[in-house]
């Protein structure tokens, strides 16, 4: 992978934990980093804010600031120490940044908010979002206590805001490097600034940055290219999801094309490598199957391709000797089982994942105390 020999194809993908205190990486860090390093292995960071308004939720890292820098660096050397090679991911979640972390305009107070013509759907999202499982972790020291994560109505951004937005970025890939990570993937998926500005079904500027498919991917690309410019496009690397569209609000009318389309621009650029999330799988009839391929967008791109989403052992084996990746990300299954190379190796049962401790704040439960596989001489 560029400058990077890697010794297996296993890959631990950006994971929230939201047990950074105060956005600051803490010492149990260093303890779940490195029970996941190997040597050879690549491991991509949880997502760290660009800037101090580019925060999902409480508790979760940034690396705008030299303490946070400072904070990062014994983490780092951890996972060096094991051989491991370590990207730290950066990123803005645009208009579902949490709500004290809300200073631009990019998000707007609920009171003060008219109709600005910008995905009234924000608000029926979020609310929907404990569907799925509870969200009362993200105030976890707040009062009252069983307050829920609710999203603001969003304001549009501004063109004056969007050269400091790119800014931040870079700022924040310096930052990293200075930090002792090995590169920087920018965090473009998931519904987040980057993401929703690609998509037709959200971005409804009539500006540079909104109609046409070039102009939807320009931040993408601009954020990109600054980065690149800043640490070397051998440093940098980016996340992509054209396929989801989560309950209906970020979806794209051609993923294909959109996928294509950053694809080629992005090997244009020269960027180390391309992080994509499958399709999310459908039900036909009792079994489920992906309706579309990411191997257009795997042929496309000329760097080294990661393939995310939903993976087994199975299914990466086969992804890789297919050529349908050249690496796998595995989130749940590396989660809670810190040596899923080795388990992987020798066929070894899996840890099952505990869904109630991703977000707690305990620096062991959920985090660091799941087992590692007894071998017997």
């Amino acid at each position: 992978m560029g400058r990077f020999n890697l010794s297996h194809r296993i890959v631990l993908p950006p994971l929230t934990r939201n047990r950074a205190n105060n956005n600051i990486p803490q010492p149990h860090a260093m303890e779940y980093y490195s029970q996941r390093a190997t040597s050879g292995g690549l491991i991509i960071s949880e997502a760290n804010g660009a800037c101090d308004i580019s925060l999902r939720c409480p508790n979760m890292p940034g690396i705008w600031t030299k303490e946070q820098v400072e904070a990062w660096k014994p983490v780092v050397n951890a996972v060096h120490n094991k051989g491991g090679i370590f990207f730290c991911q950066i990123w803005h979640p645009g208009r579902v940044s949490e709500y004290t972390t809300q200073k631009w305009l990019f998000i707007g107070r609920e009171e003060d908010q008219a109709d600005k013509g910008t995905t009234p759907e924000l608000l029926k999202l979020e609310d929907n979002v404990s569907d799925n499982y509870s969200e009362k972790w993200f105030f976890i020291d707040r009062e009252p206590k069983d307050q829920t994560y609710r999203g603001t109505t969003p304001e549009q951004m501004k063109l004056d805001d969007i050269p400091q937005i790119i800014n931040d970025y870079r700022a924040a890939a310096r930052n990293a490097i200075d930090a002792g990570f090995d590169g920087v993937e920018i965090l473009g998926s998931n519904g987040y600034l980057i993401d929703k500005l690609m998509k037709d079904e959200v971005n409804d500027r009539t500006d540079q940055y909104g109609g046409s498919l070039e102009n939807r991917c320009r931040l993408a690309l601009e954020v990109v290219e600054a980065v690149a410019e800043e640490i070397g496009a051998d440093r940098t690397a980016i996340k992509l999801s054209p396929y989801d569209d989560y309950k209906g609000t970020t979806g794209d009318s051609t993923p294909e094309a959109l996928g294509l389309y950053m694809a080629n621009a992005l090997t244009n650029l020269g960027i180390l490598y391309l992080h994509v999330s499958e399709p999310r799988m459908i039900k036909v009839g009792d079994d489920y199957v992906t309706p579309r391929t990411l191997l257009p967008i795997k042929k496309a791109f000329n760097g080294t391709f990661i393939a995310s989403g939903g993976y087994n052992k199975y299914d990466g084996d086969k992804a890789i000797e297919e050529s349908y990746a050249d690496l796998v990300s595995f989130g749940r299954l590396y989660l809670a089982n810190p040596d899923l190379p080795k388990r992987f190796e020798i066929n070894a049962p899996l840890n099952k994942h505990d869904r109630s401790t991703f977000y707690i704040q305990d620096p062991v439960v959920g985090y660091t105390d799941y087992p590692f596989l007894q071998i017997v001489a």
